[in-house]
C-alpha cells in the first residue's frame, strides 16, 4: 500500500521525483511558519535519539508544538487499537509522525484517517520496511558535500535493510546510481528491485541500481560509501548469526581508499565500531556522519513543511 503524499509519506516513493526535489530545496531554505498555533504528534514505539531530537526541533522551527508519545503511553493494539490512537491524535494535531515496529501500523493509521474533511498526514519516522526521513537527510548531505546528486555513485555496504531500501528509491528518484554490496540473503529482494527500476524509469533521471556480494566492487570509484548497523532493532535474536554472515563487509580505511578521490563516508547511526565500520573510517577525514546527523533536523522540517503546503520559493518563511 502506498499512502501517496496527500495522505503523508510512508515510503520515500510517495513523494515522487518532483516532491523529493521540493523537499530537498525546502531543507536548504528558512523555515516556513506552517505550524503556527498547531501541534504535531510524534509517536515512538521504538527507542529514538536523533529522530526525536530532530523532529521536536523541526516542529518548533515551523512554529508548532511537538508532543512526543512513548509506546507505553498509548499501547497500540494493547490499550487501544491503532485506528483509535490515530483518530484521537488527529483531533488535536496537524500531523502525525510515528516510529513503529511494523509498517502495517502506519498503513492502518492512514486508512483510519481517510476521508477526513481536514487531512492529517502520517509520516514514517522508521518502520521495518523503510526510513524515508533518513533518505532525505542522506541526499541532502550528498548535495551539500558534492554539489549535486544526479550522476553520483553511492555504494551501500552491508545489510540491505530499511535504510538501504529508502536510499535506493531516493537515488532512483534523483538520478544517482546505487551499488549495493551484501552477502547472499541480505540484499534487496526481487520486489524491491522491480519497484526501484520502475521508479527510475518514471523519473527519467538516469538513476540505476546494481548489486554485488563483493564490497570492493561496489566501492570502486564511488563518490559516497554508506553503511549501517548489522543488527537493527528487532534483529537482536539473530545477532551472532548476522555478525558471522556479515564478516568481511566492514567499511574501513582500506576499503575507502578504493572509492573516488574526495569520496565521503555516510552512516545513519548508531555506529558499532569494529563491526560495520572501523573507528578510523568513522572518525577520519572522509566521514560526514555528523553533518548527516545534523541534516536529520533539516530533512524532518522540510518534509513536514511540504506535507502542510509549503513549496520552495513561496516566500512564506520566517528567519
Amino acid at each position: 500500500m502506498s499512502a501517496g503524499a496527500g495522505a503523508g509519506v510512508l515510503r520515500i516513493s510517495d513523494l515522487g521525483a518532483d516532491g523529493l526535489a521540493a523537499v530537498l530545496d525546502l531543507a536548504a531554505s528558512p523555515a516556513p511558519a506552517v505550524l503556527a498555533g498547531a501541534g504535531v504528534a510524534l509517536v515512538f514505539e521504538r527507542p529514538s535519539a536523533r529522530t526525536r531530537n530532530a523532529c521536536e526541533l523541526a516542529v518548533v522551527q515551523l512554529g508548532g508544538h511537538p508532543v512526543s508519545i512513548r509506546d507505553e503511553e498509548v499501547g497500540m493494539d494493547r490499550r487501544e487499537t491503532v485506528e483509535d490512537v490515530a483518530r484521537t491524535l488527529a483531533c488535536y494535531h496537524a500531523l502525525i509522525a510515528a516510529r513503529v515496529a511494523r509498517h502495517s501500523t502506519l498503513e492502518r493509521m492512514v486508512s483510519a484517517l481517510a476521508g477526513r474533511a481536514a487531512p492529517v498526514p502520517v509520516v514514517n519516522l522508521l518502520s521495518d520496511v523503510e526510513h524515508p526521513t533518513q533518505a532525505v537527510a542522506d541526499l541532502l548531505t550528498v548535495r551539500e558535500e558534492l554539489g549535486g546528486i544526479a550522476g553520483r555513485t553511492i555504494a551501500y555496504v552491508g545489510d540491505a535493510n530499511n535504510v538501504c531500501r529508502s536510499l535506493a528509491d531516493a537515488c532512483a528518484l534523483t538520478g544517482a546510481a546505487l551499488r549495493v554490496a551484501a552477502p547472499v540473503g541480505y540484499g534487496l529482494d526481487e520486489a524491491d528491485v522491480a519497484r526501484n527500476v520502475q521508479l527510475a524509469e518514471q523519473a527519467g533521471l538516469g538513476g540505476r541500481l546494481s548489486s554485488t556480494t563483493r564490497p570492493e566492487e561496489a566501492v570502486e570509484g564511488a563518490d559516497v560509501v554508506y553503511t549501517d548497523v548489522w543488527v537493527s532493532m528487532g534483529d537482536e535474536v539473530e545477532a551472532e548469526k548476522r555478525r558471522r554472515d556479515l564478516a568481511g563487509f566492514t567499511v574501513d580505511e582500506a576499503l575507502l581508499d578504493q572509492a573516488a578521490p574526495g569520496a565521503i563516508l555516510l552512516h545513519c547511526l548508531p555506529a558499532h565500531r569494529g563491526e560495520e565500520v572501523s573507528a578510523g573510517a568513522l572518525e577520519g577525514p572522509r566521514s560526514r556522519v555528523w553533518r548527516q546527523a545534523e541534516n536529520r533536523l533539516h530533512a524532518a522540517r522540510a518534509l513536514f513543511a511540504y506535507l502542510l503546503g509549503a513549496r520552495p520559493g513561496s516566500g512564506d518563511v520566517t528567519a
